[in-house]
């Protein structure tokens, strides 16, 4: 069995990755901390152009129709390059669930044409990206609102990522507003997607690592050079080579509903925090007193990596899911790494 991507989902990975690595670098993301803005208009109009806010939008509706499996690369690009916009939320969240409402008020159309909505999912404690959104999905009880961002109060909450701003939203339900009911895969497709940039991220962390104990000299050598350095990059290396395919088997998974399959996507988040979380560590020692600081572009990663891994379900949660499937279902070479289990 052919477990790889296809040309087609690496041409169009590669295409994104090379767009946004070009476009969105540290000084750009320092030009958009000086203005107080977290969206680059041209580099989202390009991620419309490019047709990406539609890959898992329905034909019909005017999208690509693709899965999962075709956004993961390029959640992990996003997360490479620390990207502010909300492509992958938009792209892989919300896109989604516009288009299994039975009304979506034309704000699937409106989306694809690069608008945005904010999703209220009550896993995340407050609501991503709310300022910049045209109107907001939000649950009161078992029903789906879309209300628009007019008729809703935000009150701003501290955030440690300035480009991942958050939001707690004072309003009311009402019956003109209820467009269904249920979350559907919602919060699986948001932790999903989490991890893949969690991954993006640690190995940017590790990148900059490593270029700069290339150049950085100590008693007369690159500080790279020396086992302790050494050892910090490559074991950060390790853990990001085996979350990466955890990463993907969630993603090839997502679709079968199974216990399986959600304790895969569990795992997923759980092995891409960590690894994020030991790759932005070991990069601060490896750049030494100054990898702390403002002025070291790595701080941009730490900082995403921190919101992310605690973004769309904590680790105690996806834990808890992971212990059920050990306890409830067949464990053993046959069955531990089955998609489907009997």
């Amino acid at each position: 069995m052919e477990f790889a991507f296809t040309e087609d989902q690496r041409a169009i990975t590669e295409a994104a990755r090379d767009m946004l690595i070009e476009s969105c670098t540290p000084a750009d993301l320092r030009r958009l901390l000086e203005t107080n803005t977290a969206v680059d208009a041209a580099r989202w109009e390009t991620i419309r152009e490019m047709g990406l806010l539609a890959m898992c939008a329905p034909e019909d509706a005017g999208g690509l129709g693709m899965g999962p499996v075709d956004l993961v690369g390029i959640a992990e690009a996003a997360g490479y390059v620390g990207l502010p916009e909300p492509l992958i939320e938009q792209a892989g969240v919300v896109v989604p669930l516009l288009a299994g409402l039975d009304n979506d008020k034309g704000w699937l159309e409106r989306v694809l044409g690069g608008e945005t909505v904010a999703i209220g999912h009550p896993v995340n404690p407050f609501v991503a990206d709310a300022d910049n959104a045209g109107a907001l999905l939000l649950g009161h009880g078992d029903e789906l609102h879309l209300v628009a961002r007019a008729d809703v109060t935000l009150v701003q909450q501290e955030s440690f990522d300035a480009f991942r701003r958050l939001f707690r939203v004072d309003w009311q339900p009402s019956p003109a507003t209820q467009v269904g009911s249920g979350w559907g895969d919602t919060a699986e497709r948001g932790a999903l997607l989490a991890a893949a940039q969690l991954v993006g991220i640690g190995q940017r962390a590790i990148d900059m690592s490593v270029a700069y104990a290339k150049d950085r000299q100590q008693f007369g050598k690159p500080i790279g050079s020396y086992q302790a350095v050494k050892h910090l990059a490559a074991n950060a290396q390790v853990k990001v080579e085996f979350a990466r395919p955890v990463v993907h088997a969630a993603a090839a998974e997502l679709s079968l509903g199974t216990l399986a399959g959600r304790a895969r996507l569990a795992h997923a988040k759980i092995v891409s925090g960590e690894a994020a979380d030991l790759a932005t560590r070991n990069a601060i020692q490896i750049h030494g007193a100054m990898g702390i600081t403002w002025e070291v572009d790595l701080h941009f990663f730490v900082k995403r990596a921190l919101a992310l891994r605690y973004a769309w379900g904590t680790s105690a949660s996806h834990f808890e899911t992971v212990l059920e499937r050990m306890t409830s279902l067949p464990t053993g070479t046959d069955y531990t790494f089955a998609s489907e289990v009997a």
